[in-house]
């Protein structure tokens, strides 16, 4: 334990059976992959973003412990909407015991709920949209197409949102991952707010759908980093289930089978913080070893499932990482 802080000191000597220990040993197996020279991809589904994760995962990023991240277009752009209205969102702590009635007067005040949390629609998504529209309408003048990511890039590094901004610039991990220019597959970007306003200006004739580029050139982007990336392993941290997982773990069996690139490493650590009950058919929910089936994992990758809450289970391992 040289080096480390309380959190973890803490977390070593009391989370000593089932998914606590599960919790330790995924965070010193992730330690031991980038003490090796390895990487790490870390997907973030859900609601991480809207969570606050950005408190401690941006500073994952500065400190280089994760290396590709795969996201959901809801946490891409909700990390900016705290950034520049967090003072605007409202808990709510008994969001159980709503009714129907009481939902719709929340959409009425244009709150939309996530969990025991409202997103102000107006002064979230609209302080974005203006801009975000600018940069979208200029690129495509210019002949120019980027990705949902690279996009949002240019909105934070251009410095047009500070004047709105309302948490630590430190906490956003979205304006890290910027700084660092960190490689990012965005897969369904088109099922998030921005996605469908970008639809909305499509279907109005105000925009070009090329202009943003799609997720088949997601994914030939994600095999090109892997095959460069790959030389001492890369490992697959994946915070809940849905597309930001499925999407890129999918590139090793394409590599290897569809490019017929049998040399193609697989993914050489896995650890899934789940909330879903291993069921029949659910792909959230199954066990690490079916992947082995599927060409994803081996038969020595080490794999660890926490079945846990990722909001408690994230920053911890993160601590244990950042020797907190």
């Amino acid at each position: 334990m040289k080096g480390k802080g309380e959190i973890s000191k803490f977390i070593e000597k009391y989370f000593l059976h089932f998914n606590a220990a599960t919790l330790v040993d995924a965070a010193k197996r992730y330690e031991s992959q980038l003490a090796n020279g390895g990487k790490m991809l870390v997907s973030l589904a859900g609601a991480m973003s809207t969570a606050e994760l950005g408190k401690i995962f941006a500073e994952m990023i500065r400190r280089d412990k994760v290396h590709i991240i795969s996201c959901t277009g809801a946490n891409l752009e909700e990390d900016i909407m705290n950034l520049v209205a967090h003072s605007h969102y409202e808990r709510i702590p008994n969001y159980r015991d709503l009714t129907p009635l009481q939902e719709w007067e929340l959409l009425e005040k244009g709150l939309n709920r996530v969990t025991d949390t409202c997103i102000p629609e107006e002064e979230a998504f609209r302080r974005i949209q203006k801009h975000i529209f600018k940069i979208w309408k200029d690129a495509e003048e210019a002949g120019e197409r980027y990705f949902p990511h690279e996009f949002m890039y240019r909105l934070l590094l251009s410095g047009v949102l500070e004047e709105y901004y309302e948490i630590d610039i430190k906490d956003s991990w979205m304006y890290a991952a910027a700084k660092a220019n960190l490689p990012m597959v965005v897969p369904g970007w088109e099922d998030s707010t921005m996605g469908n306003i970008f639809a909305s200006y499509v279907m109005k004739g105000e925009l070009k759908a090329s202009t943003m580029k799609s997720g088949i050139e997601y994914m030939t982007f994600l095999a090109d980093w892997y095959t460069d990336s790959s030389e001492n392993g890369i490992g697959f941290f994946q915070i809940g289930g849905g597309i930001a997982g499925d999407f890129p773990i999918c590139v090793v069996p394409m590599l290897y089978q569809d490019m017929e690139r049998t040399e193609t490493p697989f993914w050489n650590y896995f650890c899934q913080i789940s909330d879903s009950t291993t069921s029949y058919g659910s792909y959230s929910g199954a066990v690490p070893n079916e992947k082995i089936t599927w060409g994803k994992l081996d038969i020595d990758t080490p794999k660890f499932v926490i079945e846990s809450d990722a909001t408690i289970v994230a920053p911890l391992i993160f601590g244990y990482l950042l020797d907190m």
